[in-house]
């Protein structure tokens, strides 16, 4: 490991020769890349990339095998996956986890910090605080109209948007979203990429994609993954006309 994250301690993440093998075969293989303050970083590439892995290594569900993940400074490769939430790094997957018996309000409401542990829980109440704070976050995934619909009536985007509004309620630093506008309409796509917009104001933001329209709408810059390693990565622009890129990745 070098020492580039001590030496630029405005890194909100730093990843570091990140490496994990699966008997013998490296889905992710030495990888380095680091993420501002408010940045939006769309990682692209084909399928068995490791795009996804790297996501499972970031929130502590895979663990790696050498290297070193630095949120804020402080080594995540060691700690439990609660931790890393705990500390701020928020995680949606593919397939909307939402609970569909619930209303819209209350799968937010669910979600509020201070429901989440035993004795939250036990004495949490539906207090002022806990409804301005569903309604507002209601109202950025444009679900405010729908507080008392069912979850299970909202259509596929509604469902993705619902599952962001309840990693932002929680108020993470980092928010990680695997393709998040698969199965959207053109017009969701679109209130998506001015939701993750909105976002980055008070965050930075990790996207996995392959709607390239969608990245080239949203990302400040665009990490390019084949086999595990970096084979590109830069501004749109930059990456969509590397040869590299457009032989491996693109031109398919």
């Amino acid at each position: 490991m070098n020492a580039t994250s001590t030496l630029q301690p405005d890194f909100l993440l730093a990843v570091e020769s990140l490496t994990v093998s699966f008997d013998g075969f490296k889905a992710v293989d030495d990888l380095s890349f680091y993420i501002d303050e408010n940045e939006i970083r769309v990682i692209i590439g084909p399928n068995g990339a490791g795009k996804t892995t790297v996501l499972d290594l970031i929130c502590g569900r895979t663990r790696a095998t050498e290297g070193s993940i630095k949120f804020r400074g402080k080594e995540l490769t060691t700690m439990r996956e609660d931790r890393i939430v705990h500390e701020g790094v928020g995680r949606k997957f593919q397939t909307p986890s939402i609970y569909e018996d619930l209303t819209v309000f209350e799968n937010l409401e669910i979600s509020f910090p201070r429901g989440r542990s035993v004795w939250g829980a036990l004495l949490f109440k539906r207090d002022k605080e806990v409804k301005e704070r569903v309604q507002e976050i209601a109202e950025m995934i444009f679900l405010a109209d729908l507080l008392d619909l069912k979850a299970a009536y909202l259509s596929h985007g509604q469902k993705q948007w619902l599952e962001i509004g309840m990693l932002l309620i929680q108020d993470p630093d980092l928010l990680m979203l695997d393709e998040p506008v698969a199965g959207m309409s053109v017009s969701e796509r679109k209130k998506t990429a001015a939701l993750l917009n909105e976002i980055i104001k008070d965050r930075s933001v990790i996207v996995i994609e392959h709607d390239m329209k969608f990245v080239e709408d949203i990302a400040d810059k665009v990490i390019v993954l084949h086999q595990g390693k970096i084979l590109s990565q830069g501004t749109m622009e930059k990456v969509k006309n590397d040869p590299k890129v457009i032989d491996v990745y693109l031109g398919h």
